[in-house]
């Protein structure tokens, strides 16, 4: 039975615009620095009392009595944490019948109806792979416009999938990293006997049968691998979209991590990033931080062979996609476009697809 997808929810994509709109007329000449990585519920209204330092909107250190050393000061850029962000939207029951196989965490933004839906019937199938149990689940933070007209909007995505996990932290870029640990936070909660998991984020395409043949059996302990980064440090000047200054991390290299556009992680390794973040100092490079997270527990990244992880847009071929885990910077239509062919039982590498005209 094909499901219709409410007005409401057909209407929703063109909200993004509405939200840029409306905060350019209420910024106006604010600082762009101080409201990148807001963290607080937006559901909080303006005429609330202000936050302890150290939690939501307040970043300086409160000043104390004179001789008296203030409170640390956070940097713009350093999401709070911990703090006991609360599940807007939680699946806590998904694995109390039988712990899958692979769990699915996929940052998405709370308005990507398109993106969901495109993934829910591609790779993020949770029959994909023929005889594995899989279980797919959406990471969103809350907008901070129209966060009402959403959360209805969301309800009634996750009536019909029952598949979006949600926390009241702001949904921007700078709080990707927040976005992840709610998903280890939820598998060590919820369901701490799962295989694997896999991050994702929604511009990719993966093959998760060649994934769980070539790399994921038999299943293995501590163990992580992606597209591995070495020897790579942060980049300091503010132009940068991953700028992170040397109040939020000082040393000049990172160390070995996988890069966030997909990396799978063996199920125990997840606790254990989500048990020893608690004690870090959280940055605002989601796939960075996860590498900071495995020095401290003294875990290193499995090297995965080359080109089987792209961090880069490859055309389509079936022969070579077949091959490969993961390519980056492919977009939803994209994904539906190619599916079929791919995913065609007789297709043979011959019969690849043309480009339409």
């Amino acid at each position: 039975m094909t499901r219709q997808l409410s007005p409401r929810l057909l209407l929703l994509p063109v909200l993004p615009w509405l939200v840029l709109l409306v905060l350019r007329v209420q910024r106006g000449a604010e600082d762009p620095a101080t409201t990148t990585a807001t963290t607080a519920a937006p559901s909080q209204s303006a005429a609330a009392p202000p936050r302890q330092p150290g939690v939501g909107f307040q970043w300086r250190g409160a000043s104390g009595p004179p001789g008296v050393t203030p409170a640390p000061t956070r940097h713009p850029l350093q999401p709070p944490y911990p703090h006991p962000y609360r599940f807007v939207l939680n699946q806590p029951h998904k694995c109390r019948e039988r712990a899958p196989f692979l769990v699915l965490l996929v940052a998405t933004e709370p308005t990507d109806i398109a993106g969901r839906h495109a993934i829910r019937q591609t790779w993020g199938n949770e029959s994909a792979v023929p005889g594995v149990s899989i279980l797919r689940l959406f990471l969103l933070g809350t907008q901070p416009v129209f966060s009402a007209a959403l959360r209805a909007a969301l309800e009634e995505e996750n009536h019909l999938h029952r598949d979006l996990l949600q926390q009241d932290f702001w949904d921007t870029y700078h709080n990707l990293t927040l976005k992840t640990l709610m998903g280890m936070e939820w598998v060590t909660r919820h369901c701490p006997g799962a295989a694997y998991v896999l991050k994702a984020d929604r511009d990719v395409f993966l093959n998760l049968p060649y994934l769980v043949r070539r790399f994921l059996l038999p299943p293995k302990k501590n163990f992580i691998t992606g597209y591995v980064y070495r020897n790579t440090g942060p980049l300091r000047r503010k132009a940068y979209k991953w700028y992170v200054p040397r109040q939020v991390y000082p040393a000049a290299t990172y160390p070995p991590y996988c890069g966030g556009a997909a990396y799978v992680l063996s199920g125990d390794l997840a606790g254990k990033i989500y048990r020893v973040a608690q004690t870090l100092p959280v940055i605002n490079m989601e796939d960075a931080f996860v590498g900071i997270c495995l020095r401290a527990l003294g875990v290193g990244v499995t090297d995965s062979p080359w080109g089987v992880f792209n961090m880069y847009h490859v055309e389509y071929e079936r022969c070579r996609f077949s091959r490969l885990v993961m390519v980056h910077h492919f977009q939803p239509h994209e994904l539906l476009r190619i599916w079929p062919h791919f995913t065609a039982p007789n297709a043979t590498c011959q019969d690849e697809l043309r480009p339409r005209r």
